[in-house]
């Protein structure tokens, strides 16, 4: 994501972002309701951000590279700027929001949390639950503050047994009282759904 891609390289976002720059280019020249409503997502999370800049390289015009502008300022800054989190929270703005006809007919996410802030964690969760209206999306985490995004019915507990993994759905109706108190996040860290490593 941070290294330079092919112009071209702009069918669909590839599993591993390396071509985030085209394809943003692309989704900025031929999608425009998408490409600004991505826009639009990554400045709720990063108020210091602008725009993408987002054009061939002068000297090397197949490649192209991510950059973006600051607000209220006329400078510019490639990806190696950006930090971690605000990387990967505009990769996943992008997959999740891509306009649906490019979008895989599922998406596997493992932790997407990593790096983000908590307000950038309720952004996508909201990504998230939008996009598997019409998407199959499953999402790995062990984030407590994802969780409390959810329903019951959203969520699905692995618990290793005997060697091998189970994978249960809470109970709705016992987990109904608990619930008037507590979020589902904090019934996780509780291990009142499961899923919590097993340490003999």
């Amino acid at each position: 994501m941070r290294k330079t891609a092919k112009v071209d390289d702009n069918e669909f976002l590839r599993s591993d972002g390396s071509n985030l720059a085209a394809f943003l280019y692309y989704l900025h020249e031929a999608h425009q309701e998408s490409y600004g409503l991505i826009r639009r997502t990554v400045q709720r999370v990063a108020p210091f951000f602008d725009d993408f800049r987002l054009r061939p390289l002068k000297l090397k015009r197949d490649d192209i590279k991510l950059e973006w502008r600051h607000k209220e300022s006329d400078q510019y800054f490639d990806a190696s700027s950006l930090s971690d989190g605000t990387l990967r929270f505009i990769v996943l703005t992008t997959l999740f929001l891509q306009p649906k006809s490019y979008r895989p007919s599922a998406i596997l996410v493992d932790e997407p949390e990593l790096g983000l802030h908590p307000y950038a964690i309720g952004m996508l969760a909201s990504l998230i639950r939008q996009a598997s209206v019409e998407t199959q999306v499953i999402v790995s985490t062990q984030s407590s503050l994802l969780l409390d995004h959810f329903q019951p019915e959203d969520v699905l507990v692995a618990n290793r047994v005997e060697g091998g993994t189970d994978i249960t759905r809470p109970d709705e109706k016992q987990l109904a009282g608990w619930l008037e108190e507590y979020s589902l996040g904090q019934l996780w860290e509780k291990n009142e759904l499961g899923g919590r490593p097993v340490r003999g």
